[in-house]
């Protein structure tokens, strides 16, 4: 009965806390609580108060436990040893690793790779002096352009 009457209270108190807000033309936020304010006449229609007062029940004692009991303090103690080693070989990988990681040096093959190019390069065209009716105003590349784009019919 205790239960209903309170959470009826909170029901109506943000209510009208709400219809404050609307009243000063801040719907939003006048929603928001109203949203707000039915929450604790739902939960006791539902029945989940008694849910919700063994889920608080049972924070209240692990924390109560986490304080208090040296196995937990141990298990924290455990959980950091296990970062901070994860961390550091996350980090000691990343600067170079260590020699037992890497693999195995392989012997040399019969000589070094002769020196050329991945890919062949062409051989250098002569340079191309500008058409004689054009001017040279450091647009040349713009011309080689508009060439191309005639070749190609654009």
């Amino acid at each position: 009965m205790l239960s209903a009457a309170i959470s009826f209270i909170l029901t109506a108190g943000g209510a009208a806390f709400a219809g404050l807000r609307a009243y000063r033309r801040r719907f939003l936020s006048a929603t928001r609580w109203f949203a707000v304010a039915l929450l604790p006449a739902g939960l006791y229609l539902t029945g989940l108060f008694p849910l919700a007062s063994t889920i608080a029940r049972e924070f209240a004692d692990w924390a109560t436990r986490l304080v208090f009991d040296p196995r937990v303090w141990t298990g924290i103690a455990l959980l950091g040893v296990s970062a901070v080693l994860l961390v550091t070989t996350r980090w000691v990988g990343r600067r170079g690793g260590t020699a037992v990681e890497s693999t195995p040096e392989r012997p040399a093959a019969a000589g070094p790779a002769p020196e050329r190019p991945a890919v062949a390069a062409p051989a250098p065209k002569a340079a191309k002096k500008p058409a004689a009716g054009k001017r040279e105003d450091g647009l040349g590349d713009f011309a080689d352009i508009e060439e191309i784009l005639r070749k190609r019919g654009i």
